[in-house]
């Protein structure tokens, strides 16, 4: 494939402005990670029951991404954007009456609103980001795209982490109370701006009077093979990468080799910035590369990695961890590129679909937290592992299709 540029200079502000969206949702996702052991600890709770932090987070998505679709369909992406900030934001200031109760259900709540605030922000982000330029080079600027995504998961678990592992006092609330405040001034922000719509040639509208016209949007989806095999590798890929962020800090922890501290500082610096240049060099490499091509090297390595990690095998299990970080980078905004792309005119409808998949991280973190409590963490691998499978099978069977 030949180098091509990435955003035309008409569409570089709006990419400027939603691309700075990725940071924001990455880094609420990344605190996720840091507030399981934390509730663990603070609330005496097992780390079966702390994986409901991610579950609830990702019911959130599953029940709004439809919603949030025909949302963006009938109203654009900016008006998307700005209720997803507002949810976001509303979401996070939940915080402080959770934290005065000390109430996990009442957390579980707030990070409920959240997460379908996040959504909302995906859905009309990510499509936005891949349609602003040549559909051949889509999944190459969506993954530049989320390598700020992983700015945000870099910085949350170090600042969080930090924050409350250092002090035996810090209040949850503290760290979502300021999230809050700037998400609601985004919000401000999105109003203010113009964010051009762009709409594929063959691309209909949905209008808000014609309900029938979304369910036969949603049939002629569904009756696409490569459509329905990107959803399931999409939901199979987040069930292996939110179940090993989920854990980490505990399998860091778990036999000594690292304290909550550290844990928190290496999962921000070592695994997520490992992530976040895979993603950087990843979009490179895909300007040259069938993205296709990518993908499957990328699943082989991520097989690997996780099978190590099963194995217990001192540092060739640790290194796996990290390998699994590297060449899960791509995963998501290359699959997503290459669904949404055959997704004709129907690019939106087909982004929510696509963003119900996170709650694959509620079905893969609940049943590695309970394997490594029945088992131990390293043999709860198993359950990534199986993720990643299911991404090379995807892989491999897009591949003999070119």
């Amino acid at each position: 494939m030949n180098s091509m540029k990435l955003v035309s200079k008409q569409y570089r502000l709006p990419f400027i402005l939603i691309t700075s969206l990725f940071f924001l949702w990455g880094f609420a996702r990344a605190i996720l990670d840091v507030l399981n052991k934390h509730f663990q600890e603070a609330l005496s709770i097992s780390i079966t029951q702390s994986t409901l932090i991610q579950a609830t987070t990702y019911v959130g998505y599953f029940l709004m991404a439809l919603p949030a679709g025909i949302l963006i369909t009938r109203w654009g992406y900016r008006r998307g954007v700005v209720t997803g900030l507002l949810f976001f934001g509303i979401g996070s200031l939940m915080f402080i009456p959770g934290a005065a109760y000390a109430s996990f259900p009442m957390f579980l709540g707030a990070l409920f609103v959240i997460g379908c605030g996040l959504v909302m922000l995906e859905t009309s982000a990510n499509p936005y980001a891949a349609e602003l330029g040549a559909k051949e080079t889509a999944a190459s600027r969506l993954n530049l795209a989320q390598s700020f995504n992983g700015l945000g998961c870099i910085l949350a678990p170090v600042i969080v982490g930090g924050f409350l592992f250092s002090h035996e006092d810090a209040g949850v609330e503290v760290p979502y109370t300021v999230m809050g405040i700037i998400v609601l001034l985004a919000a401000l922000m999105f109003t203010r701006v113009k964010l051009p719509e762009i709409t594929n040639n063959d691309e209909t509208q949905v209008s808000s009077d014609e309900p029938q016209g979304i369910l036969a949007t949603i049939r002629e989806l569904w009756s696409r093979k490569r459509f329905r095999s990107g959803v399931l590798a999409l939901l199979c890929y987040e069930i292996a990468e939110i179940s090993i962020n989920s854990l980490f800090i505990n399998y860091a922890t778990a036999d000594g080799w690292m304290t909550k501290t550290t844990a928190s500082i290496v999962l921000s610096f070592g695994a997520l910035g490992l992530f976040m240049v895979a993603r950087i060099v990843g979009s490179a490499v895909m300007r040259k590369v069938r993205a296709e091509k990518v993908l499957l090297c990328c699943a082989v390595m991520t097989m690997i990695g996780a099978t190590a990690v099963i194995l217990n095998a001192g540092v060739i299990s640790k290194a796996g961890v990290f390998i699994c970080y590297a060449f899960e980078a791509i995963m998501f905004p290359t699959i997503f590129a290459i669904t949404i792309g055959d997704a004709g005119k129907s690019v939106k409808i087909a982004s929510s679909f696509l963003m119900m998949t996170p709650i694959g991280g509620a079905i893969g973190t609940s049943l590695m937290g309970y394997m490594a409590d029945a088992t131990s963490i390293s043999t709860a691998f198993i359950v990534p592992a199986l993720g990643y499978l299911c991404v090379l099978i995807y892989a491999v069977l897009v591949r003999s299709e070119k």
